[in-house]
């Protein structure tokens, strides 16, 4: 931008969200969005609920063999939805 004063748009509603502390929730709620690309339908349609608490997302299944399998590739979850979001917003997945 030529002026100093100015900014994008997307900077402006950037620093709304961070002044009024909201940025934590819309990250949180794409996060949550996240989770069908990220695991895929199949995955998806058998996830019954998800909320994130404490950089922890909590992860309820309607299969337990399909919770056991998920246990195993934890990591690798946790790598593509902090990715997909752009930071760390989760450090661990509790499957329930």
């Amino acid at each position: 931008m030529n002026n100093k004063n100015e900014m994008s748009l997307g900077e402006a509603i950037e620093a709304v969200l961070k002044q009024y502390g909201l940025q934590d929730k819309v990250d949180g709620a794409r996060l949550i969005q996240a989770w069908e690309p990220v695991v895929g339908q199949m995955i998806a349609s058998h996830t019954t609920d998800l909320y994130l608490k404490n950089k922890t997302l909590f992860v309820y299944l309607d299969s337990d063999a399909l919770r056991h399998e998920l246990s195993f590739a934890k990591s690798l979850i946790i790598s593509k939805l902090n990715a997909e979001v752009g930071k760390e917003m989760i450090d661990n997945i509790v499957f329930s």
